[in-house]
């Protein structure tokens, strides 16, 4: 899989990474010293812990779609906002409101360096 060359993608190449059911191809759109959020109230950071929380996600069945509500750009720095979910058939099996920071990695690409999967969330407080 191709990472993205353009922030504003990264939403699209991480839905098509999930949905090949792969943990190294999703794995490969993180920077794994980064944070990842996969369910409120829970950060994870490293390899293994970015490993375990996509394997749990991958388990979900159904098919995951990201839109992209909007992406800011400064430098190789960017910051995303999403609207995500896994849906199988006409089940909306999780669905959310995230936030993502990404850093263009020195050959271009971006890659995920933090992802609050349910940080624009209305009724998320932080603790």
């Amino acid at each position: 899989m191709n990472l993205p060359t353009r922030p504003e993608d990264a939403h699209t190449t991480l839905a098509a990474a999930f949905n090949t059911g792969d943990v190294d191809t999703v794995m490969s759109m993180y920077d794994t010293t980064g944070i990842f959020v996969p369910e409120p109230g829970t950060s994870v950071s490293g390899k293994e812990k970015f490993e375990e929380s996509i394997k749990a996600i991958l388990s979900i069945k159904g098919k995951m779609q990201i839109k992209t509500v909007y992406c800011l750009r400064t430098g190789d720095i960017a910051l995303g906002r999403s609207e995500w979910s896994i849906v199988d058939g006409n089940e909306v099996k999780i669905s959310a409101k995230g936030i993502e920071v990404m850093k263009q990695q020195p050959n271009g690409a971006w890659k995920i360096i933090i992802d609050q999967a349910f940080g624009a969330e209305a009724d998320l407080k932080a603790n």
